[in-house]
């Protein structure tokens, strides 16, 4: 699929897309949508990555590069809530050292996004889902600052060690949480007396709360 070249051509292919099912989509492109919501974990992502011409892969880099834009699908059930928190980017534990937060992955992935709204649920397949209408969004002064606000007390933690100590309650609008394909996954970090460790990883979310308020005005 081709890469759209401006903002106003991604919103329009994204809302061209509203009202059908990714199964309905899948079969277009002669893809087979997973029928167990266990084997489509993370399908729903990379398929609409797919359809809309997202360019940047598994880059630690927004994913439409050339219009700083990241797309995030979000799972909402029949009233529009969303169903989870939206994973964002990967916590860097190990190479943290000076990091500003306008440096940082996670600042670069939350300046712009594409939310596109899946209706979900335990009973809906991945290819059951049904596209909603898609919204573009930029945080607003006071969301930067309280996501910074977030980023900075989680990070700070980070640095001195405590790791075992920051819980998913930690953060208005940002949490962190691990992050990996199993349990066994492991990454370097640094424990209370400085020394490189083994540890799980993380990633920073957002949570529904925070998510439900950028649906709810749009």
């Amino acid at each position: 699929m081709n890469t759209p070249q401006n903002e106003e051509a991604l919103v329009a292919r994204a809302h061209d897309l509203m009202g059908f099912s990714l199964g309905e989509l899948a079969a277009n492109y002669n893809i087979t949508a997973p029928d167990l919501l266990l084997n489509g974990k993370g399908w729903s992502g990379v398929f609409m990555e797919l359809l809309l011409g997202a360019t940047a892969g598994s880059l630690a880099e927004p994913d439409f590069q050339h219009l700083g834009i990241e797309l995030k699908t979000i799972p909402i059930n029949q009233q529009g809530k969303p169903l989870e928190s939206t994973y964002i980017s990967i916590v860097p534990l190990n190479r943290f050292i000076g990091l500003k937060w306008k440096e940082s992955e996670v600042y670069h992935k939350l300046k712009r996004i594409l939310w596109v709204p899946l209706l979900a649920g335990k009973t809906i397949s991945p290819a059951e889902r049904r596209i909603g209408r898609a919204l573009l969004w930029s945080p607003t002064n006071e969301q930067e600052m309280q996501l910074q606000q977030d980023w900075q007390e989680l990070m700070d933690r980070v640095a001195l060690g405590e790791l075992d100590a920051i819980s998913a309650s930690m953060g208005k609008y940002l949490q962190m949480r691990p992050k990996g394909a199993n349990a066994a996954s492991r990454c370097w970090g640094i424990d209370r007396e400085g020394n490189r460790v083994r540890v799980s990883p993380r990633g920073f979310y957002l949570r529904p709360s925070f998510t439900q308020g950028i649906l709810a005005l749009h």
